[in-house]
């Protein structure tokens, strides 16, 4: 009979450390994905990959009317494909997640007319260019155009690659997480034709 205490008291101790590693795992769970819950770097990726992209697509629209071989045209063309709905995603997930929606260049064009690249605003992410920069892809001839428009495009691409490892490390919405994926994978591939247009 003396057993059946000692028995009580081990299963007494053997299920509060049970519960207690219960209570360990919702606090591991939070700093895990959620296919609903965000984070900061969630919030900071589709904030500032909103921007990015833009500029990307203000370089895609110098690229209208432009003497250009057609596979130059047919990337650019791609790139506006996959970045228009990629901003549009990521202004749900922010409006969603009642956050600023940022600026863009592409509001500043759209605001003050063609050729007005605005600000320096963004330039501390990762491939940015500035509006000095912008400004002499504009100002080039058609056949200075193609080769700048190439290089300036792969650094711009290498920066959002960049930016989308970091959401993959840090962030917690699993849709942002997927589309961060997306972004690599994407602008990885297209850096590669990029460089093989260059030669």
């Amino acid at each position: 009979m003396r057993i059946t205490p000692a028995l009580t008291a081990l299963a007494l101790a053997a299920a509060l450390l049970v519960s207690g590693c219960g209570s360990d795992g919702p606090a591991e769970e939070q700093t895990g994905t959620s296919p609903t819950e965000h984070n900061e770097a969630d919030v900071r990726f589709a904030s500032e990959m909103i921007q990015h992209h833009a500029q990307a697509l203000a370089m895609v629209d110098l690229t209208v009317g432009r003497d250009l071989a057609p596979e130059v045209e047919m990337l650019a063309e791609g790139i506006r494909a996959a970045q228009g709905p990629e901003i549009e995603t990521m202004t749900d997930w922010l409006t969603e997640w009642d956050e600023p929606i940022p600026a863009t260049v592409r509001d500043h064009l759209n605001a003050e007319g063609h050729g007005d690249h605005g600000d320096d605003t963004g330039m501390d992410m990762p491939g940015m260019m500035s509006a000095d920069e912008m400004a002499g892809l504009e100002a080039a001839s058609d056949a200075e155009f193609e080769a700048l428009f190439l290089t300036m495009m792969i650094e711009h691409h290498e920066g959002a690659v960049e930016m989308a490892q970091a959401e993959q490390d840090d962030g917690r919405h699993e849709p942002a997480i997927a589309l961060a994926e997306q972004i690599e994978s994407g602008q990885a591939a297209e850096i590669e034709t990029m460089r093989a247009l260059l030669g």
